[in-house]
């Protein structure tokens, strides 16, 4: 089964970053209110990245507390292909 680091923005503007095995499903998720305490609050979201894929859930999970730890303005760089 493949991982993937994914980041969804908030109708507030907010970015959240998660992992997942499909990102298009997650996302219906976090919209339904099933998922975080922020999706919850700040829904709904749009899915603005998908990472490659990852063999395993722990290689998805450390690349995700790697984006996590960035400022705003180098998660936008990722988005945008900018950064990689």
């Amino acid at each position: 089964m493949s991982w993937y680091v994914y980041i969804a923005k908030s109708r507030l503007g907010s970015y959240y970053t998660g992992i997942t095995t499909d990102a298009e499903q997650r996302i219906i998720k976090h919209n339904a209110g099933k998922g975080s305490q922020m999706g919850k609050q700040q829904g709904p979201f749009e899915l603005v990245y998908t990472s490659k894929s990852f063999l395993n859930k722990s290689q998805a999970r450390i690349r995700e507390i790697q984006i996590k730890g960035w400022a705003r303005e180098k998660k936008q760089k990722l988005i945008s292909g900018e950064w990689k």
